[in-house]
């Protein structure tokens, strides 16, 4: 067939998927029946069949039968049997603004982009293998029919130059330009892109009937129907052993590939990109759960009766079965049939790269390249005023980049392999997301760290057994390799791992990666502890719908904010006119008055995070808003836990009564122990009415507020906004109170989680201070800091360190001179220790109170006469925490009058540690 009408058909096949994308975006604004469809997302859905499905089908059968259908079974069982597992997934996505496979990952564990990375490196690399499937069936298919001279000769495929005129480079850079096209246009990467949906939906029609069509022309135009067709082959010993699954019932490969596709059908990225992030209504998956499982079946109804028939027609001569579809009506010179099964692996192969390049472009940009350049200072993204142009510049250049790299993989490797076999390399890179994803959304203990640790075992596992004998058997690395072993060691041949001998490969491979994966996943996270923001997120994503049902916020922040500061950085990333409107609906909504100077609230913080998280990832979007909020979260949860323990101690106290009067007619050593027990139900009782004072207070305030605007509706407006701030400081001050509590009580019952590692001291006190800078500007206090250079890492925990020298500065900034404040931080080491003191210049601390000072509560007289905000309670946490790691801490007077607190930790803790028996 002419290369000229090939082309022409191409091209015009491709120009008409842009017209139905450019109309349905074009039509978005308003309702559309081509884009708010249960039954287009349905078939966008159908991208999973892509040109494997087309031609790699057909060439399994006509080589092992029945084995090609593992592949749909495994989606089949996952839609019909267990659709509420996407129905939770899609829940959670919608809810916090998911944008990829990586996104929803990092988001579970955390947020952090860590683990965000390494999902995207891994999504790349078992995606290479998939895309090169798809670049070698188009330019294959493409070589046959321009070549294929026709009289009943058995068409071959022609060997390609590897540069010059390269058919296969040259579709890797068209379907990396028309992806642009498609996926690139909007920042916003949750938003839905309608026009894409429609166009994939689309695809799906044509490879369907484009594979029925060739399907009907091999079994009612070559022969009589299907029964004909399974006679013949019958009659043939060859062929009859297709109709079977295996000659030796072994059924271990059957096992793995239906695993592998259960697996696949929710991990590989396209298919969550597009089944998840592009889903516009939850219910459509109701419907999707029986319409996908059917248009698996009816697409597969014919592969079969063409493997049959492709070895009939060729069974002189060998051919290749995985181009029947094609190759069937070329042999017949059947030309319009075999143009329309052409456009039909055209369109199976472009919905998956253009897919797959979207899915994986927006990881890459929001996973991989934005937390690098914010950590690189001076690239200075924070600083610009607008970086969509950037983000997008980033996309399309991660397009690109993906498809050279499927190209790469093409020339490589894949020219050893089937299309069955490399989709399945793939298939099994992409299980190996399984165990964090389901396990995520059902187990709340799941830790960033077990996470972590199982996905790369999991994936070395799989690059080792798999991945890299391809490379061997491509020439690429000796095949000494595969047969004996790296360096000769037999027990570390690929395919035969530590002996595991007996299987096919794949399920080898398959065995080790989910064994090193799931098992270092579970048995870590048992031995590690969730943070705070790992606990939120993980109550989130497994108690999705119990908490979509019920309003408010599910953590806030502590720090401080302004709208305008929040809405600057937002918009640099997102657009300044997006976040205008973004704002406005945010306010409008609730009623609210947004003013650039006011503070934020924690509603609009989340509101803000979800909405740049939809540009540039959730592990991304944290970090930002964490830059500029400057605190910490604390969940609802934690708040539960005090008021749980505190009814425990109330219990106790009332136990311990008890117990005082059955003693009192005990021996005179019994009433000696009996008068301790007083004592320290005294000190008990003590420690109850400062904490019942202190809690009080607040609480007083927040009802005698929230009465005043229960009974008074008409108070104005301005009156209602003061009594609101007025409820959310003592709402936040008790939350201070509660939180400290809760610190001291496990530092004294040595409950602490305390995490242990080297830390630089110079860093922290860095860290310490830029977190108090606001409040030293306000205050018009000189902060002057004398820090030694080269100060030596010391074992500590540094979230506390940093708490220890937050207290101390906050304490300095209380009691010094109000008028002219001064404060000096120093810090160094001498003597097998690191020491650090802040001196402040007001009136110093009496003789007697330089160790009651230390005490729980205790709060000191300030300068000009009047008690101190606070709850007493700084200087007792930071001598818990300093005594824990081995150190002291005091206070003194300086010659000029001032306070100077310091403490000292030992530099090397290993030996305290052995002293002290921790």
């Amino acid at each position: 067939m002419s290369s000229s009408v090939v082309i022409t058909a191409s091209f015009l096949y491709l120009g008409l998927l842009f017209a139905i994308a450019h109309y349905v975006d074009s039509r978005s604004s308003i309702k559309n029946v081509l884009s708010r469809n249960p039954y287009i997302y349905t078939l966008s859905i159908a991208v999973f069949c892509t040109s494997w499905t087309y031609y790699g089908s057909v060439g399994r059968a006509a080589t092992s039968g029945l084995d090609f259908l593992p592949i749909y079974l495994g989606p089949t069982l996952v839609f019909v049997l267990w659709s509420f597992v996407w129905i939770k997934i899609i829940r959670i996505c919608k809810q916090n603004r998911i944008t990829s496979i990586a996104d929803f990952i990092a988001s579970r564990y955390g947020k952090r982009s860590a683990l965000g990375g390494l999902v995207t490196i891994i999504a790349v690399v078992g995606t290479m293998p998939y895309i090169s499937l798809q670049l070698k069936s188009i330019a294959t298919s493409f070589r046959i029919l321009i070549t294929y001279s026709g009289g009943g000769t058995i068409p071959e495929i022609p060997i390609e130059p590897i540069f010059f005129l390269d058919t296969t480079l040259i579709v890797a850079i068209a379907l990396a330009l028309f992806a642009i096209l498609f996926g690139t246009r909007h920042i916003d990467a949750s938003e839905h892109h309608e026009g894409l949906v429609a166009a994939i939906a689309f695809e799906s029609v044509v490879k369907l009937v484009a594979f029925l069509c060739v399907g009907v022309f091999v079994t009612y135009g070559i022969f009589d129907g299907f029964a004909d067709i399974f006679q013949r082959a019958s009659v043939n010993p060859e062929l009859r052993t297709l109709f079977t699954v295996s000659d030796d019932a072994d059924y271990s490969l059957w096992i793995t590939m239906t695993i592998l596709s259960m697996a696949a059908i929710i991990c590989l990225p396209r298919q969550f990109y597009i089944t998840a992030v592009e889903n516009p209504d939850e219910d459509y998956l109701r419907k999707a759960a029986w319409l996908f499982p059917a248009y698996l079946l009816v697409i597969n109804i014919f592969v079969l009766p063409i493997a049959l028939g492709g070895r009939l027609a060729f069974s002189s001569a060998p051919a290749d079965a995985d181009m029947f579809v094609l190759t069937v009506p070329l042999y017949y010179d059947k030309g319009i049939i075999s143009l329309i099964a052409f456009l039909g692996g055209l369109s199976a192969a472009t919905s998956m790269v253009i897919v797959a390049a979207i899915a994986l472009a927006t990881m890459v940009c929001n996973d991989l390249v934005m937390p690098l350049l914010l950590r690189w200072r001076w690239v200075n993204v924070t600083k610009n005023a607008d970086l969509t142009g950037l983000l997008l510049s980033i996309r399309r250049a991660s397009i690109l980049l993906i498809l050279i790299l499927g190209y790469g993989y093409y020339r490589f490797a894949s020219e050893s392999y089937s299309l069955v076999t490399i989709g399945l390399v793939s298939f099994a890179a992409a299980a190996q997301f399984a165990p964090v994803i389901i396990g995520g959304i059902f187990w709340r203990n799941a830790t960033f760290s077990g996470a972590l640790v199982g996905l790369s075992l999991g994936t070395l596992a799989w690059l080792y057994t798999l991945l890299l004998p391809s490379l061997a058997q491509s020439g690429w690395l000796p095949i000494s390799f595969i047969e004996e072993g790296p360096f000769g060691i037999s027990w570390l041949k690929p395919y035969t791992l530590f002996g595991l001998d007996g299987f096919d490969r794949l399920t080898h491979a398959m065995i080790w990666s989910m064994f090193l994966n799931i098992g270092a996943y579970w048995v870590i996270s048992l031995l590690s502890h969730q943070s705070t923001i790992e606990r939120i997120q993980s109550r989130l994503f497994v108690d999705v719908f119990k908490l979509t049902e019920k309003s408010g916020d599910s953590s806030y922040w502590k720090g401080t904010v302004t709208v305008g500061e929040l809405q600057a950085l937002v918009g640099r990333f997102v657009g300044v006119g997006r976040v205008d409107e973004a704002f406005r609906e945010f306010a409008d909504d609730r009623m609210l008055n947004l003013r650039k100077s006011q503070v934020v609230d924690p509603a609009l913080l989340e509101y803000a995070e979800r909405l740049l998280a939809g540009s540039i990832g959730s592990a991304t979007s944290r970090v930002l808003i964490g830059s500029i909020v400057k605190g910490d979260i604390v969940s609802l949860d934690e708040v539960y836990k005090i008021l749980d323990e505190t009814s425990q101690v109330i219990e106790y106290s009332h136990q311990l009564e008890q117990k005082s009067a059955e003693l009192e007619e005990a021996t005179q050593q019994l009433q000696l122990a009996n008068a301790r027990l007083k004592e320290l139900d005294s000190l008990k009782d003590d420690f109850l009415s400062m904490v019942s004072h202190e809690l009080r207070t607040p609480l007083t305030s927040l009802r005698a507020f929230g009465e005043i605007l229960s009974d008074n509706p008409q108070v104005s407006v301005e009156d209602r906004t003061r009594f609101l701030g007025i409820i959310i400081n003592e709402s936040e001050r008790l939350t201070r109170l509660i939180d400290q509590l809760l610190d001291l009580a496990k530092m004294e019952a040595g409950r602490m989680d305390w995490s242990l590692e080297d830390v630089d001291l110079s860093a922290t006190i860095e860290e310490a201070v830029f977190a108090l800078n606001g409040l030293i500007k306000e205050k018009g206090i000189d902060l002057h800091m004398e820090v030694e250079e080269d100060l030596p890492a010391i074992q500590a925990d540094r979230d506390q360190l940093i708490q220890v020298i937050i207290n101390l500065i906050s304490n300095a900034i209380k009691f010094c001179n109000q008028n002219q404040g001064e404060i000096i931080l120093k810090a160094g080491h001498q003597d097998g220790e690191v020491w650090v003191s802040v001196q402040d210049n007001g009136l110093g601390v009496p003789a007697p109170l330089k160790e009651k000072i230390f005490e729980r509560f205790h709060q000191s007289v300030s300068p000009i006469g009047h008690k101190p905000q606070g709850s007493g309670l700084g200087l007792a946490i930071c001598r818990q925490i300093v005594t824990y790691l081995g150190g002291r801490i005091w206070a003194e007077n300086s010659n000029e009058g001032g306070a100077i607190f310091t403490f000292t930790l030992p530099i090397e803790r290993a030996e305290i540690l052995a002293e002290t028996g921790d």
